[in-house]
């Protein structure tokens, strides 16, 4: 049975991160979701996938080739342009009979896979508190009666997961779709046909995240890590406190006066100290520097990317490739301790959470001394001078001095 992961789109909701990488290679304790979800369906006994790609595609085909590297086999349809999920499976149509489904950045359980893959025609199913911004179910039983897009006022809790066992007889359903109010072919569409003609049963997942938003990563990101154990590859000095279930990854140096709280992964080939304090739930990448007089709390770090000097980053994403000049420091909490909102392309958003630093695009250089207020969102290519205080929604390429 061949595994279809649905991997075309940007994600703009995930601005300013994914104006330099599809949103589906956006790392999870180290690792793309692309890829936990690969894993999770290789545990649940899917060996074959196709990965229909678009938006940057070439970053999804240089990181995962042929699939050797993994012990699976990929094949890769290009989507060309995003027109909706049903157009984005009628494009496997030569290659598969029958089929598993899933969308790429949605993090999905093995257990929970294995379930879809052992019941045909079947669509994964979740119970969440808001299901506004998500397609909801209605159900008799097992059977699926219809899909109800963004309801205003939803009917139930009960909402379209993104995983999906189909036969070929789907693409009869898809030929016949029409394009939705967003200017789309909807899966969702070809399924309401179908429910017509053929039992489509819902089935109840156990393990599901999603990540719409930026600091949803964070979310991911802990939960990831409470799963994590121990494991130490890199060099370390005498004179380091290292606590809890905290992976060192190879050719790491972990410095005298270092103090690691876990749960903590660090990548390879990375600098850690001297004196520096790291705490739960922090993920930092391959080739990073946390230096002198540091800290840094439950915050993802990307690859190649340093946090040198007398810095501060709590709750906070740092994209690849970028420094903080000495001193610069992430505000992470309002004073009046309410909820944090920031902008994501001009929409202001509650970001429900009462701590929340900086979304730092990629390639971004601070000087020292400078400040990020709470809830920044920084894009890609950005330049902060000397003791400059950034706040708000920064575009891309933006000097702030």
């Amino acid at each position: 049975m061949k595994c279809v992961i649905l991997a075309a789109g940007e994600g703009k909701r995930m601005h300013p991160l994914t104006y330099t990488r599809p949103k589906v290679m956006l790392p999870i304790a180290n690792r793309p979701i692309l890829e936990l979800n690969l894993l999770n369906a290789k545990k649940a006994g899917l060996k074959h996938f196709i990965f229909v790609v678009g938006y940057k595609s070439e970053m999804v085909r240089n990181y995962f080739q042929d699939g050797k590297k993994w012990g699976v086999k990929i094949e890769y349809v290009n989507q060309g342009n995003a027109l909706g999920t049903a157009h984005a499976i009628g494009m496997v149509e030569k290659f598969v009979d029958n089929f598993i489904v899933l969308c790429g950045d949605t993090i999905f359980g093995k257990q929970d896979i294995k379930k879809i893959v052992d019941k045909k025609n079947s669509i994964g199913l979740i119970n969440i508190d808001n299901p506004r911004e998500y397609g909801v179910v209605e159900i008799k039983k097992e059977k699926v009666i219809k899909i109800y897009e963004k309801m205003e006022k939803p009917i139930s809790n009960v909402i379209n997961a993104g995983i999906y066992h189909f036969e070929k007889q789907i693409f009869d359903f898809i030929k016949k779709t029409k394009k939705s109010l967003r200017g789309e072919y909807e899966i969702t569409d070809s399924i309401n046909m179908m429910v017509k003609n053929v039992v489509f049963k819902g089935v109840f997942l156990k393990e599901w995240r999603d990540v719409v938003y930026p600091w949803h990563l964070l979310d991911a990101n802990e939960e990831m890590l409470k799963k994590s154990e121990k494991k130490i590859e890199g060099n370390i000095d005498i004179n380091t406190m290292i606590k809890g279930d905290v992976s060192i990854g190879r050719n790491t140096h972990v410095m005298s006066g270092a103090y690691i709280e876990g749960p903590v992964l660090i990548g390879n080939n990375c600098k850690i100290g001297p004196n520096c304090y790291i705490r739960p739930f922090t993920t930092i990448g391959n080739n990073c520097h946390i230096g002198n007089a540091c800290e840094v709390k439950n915050s993802i770090v990307m690859n190649n990317s340093n946090v040198p000097h007398q810095n501060y980053v709590g709750d906070s994403v740092i994209g690849e490739n970028c420094n903080l000049g000495s001193g610069t420091k992430v505000a992470n909490l309002r004073f009046d301790k309410k909820n944090i909102s920031t902008i994501i392309n001009g929409k202001k958003i509650d970001t429900k959470r009462r701590k929340l630093g900086v979304v730092m695009g990629d390639n971004i250089q601070t000087g020292i001394n400078s400040t990020m207020d709470v809830g920044t969102i920084l894009g890609h290519n950005v330049f902060i001078g000397p003791g400059a205080n950034a706040k708000g929604n920064i575009e891309p390429n933006s000097r702030i001095l």
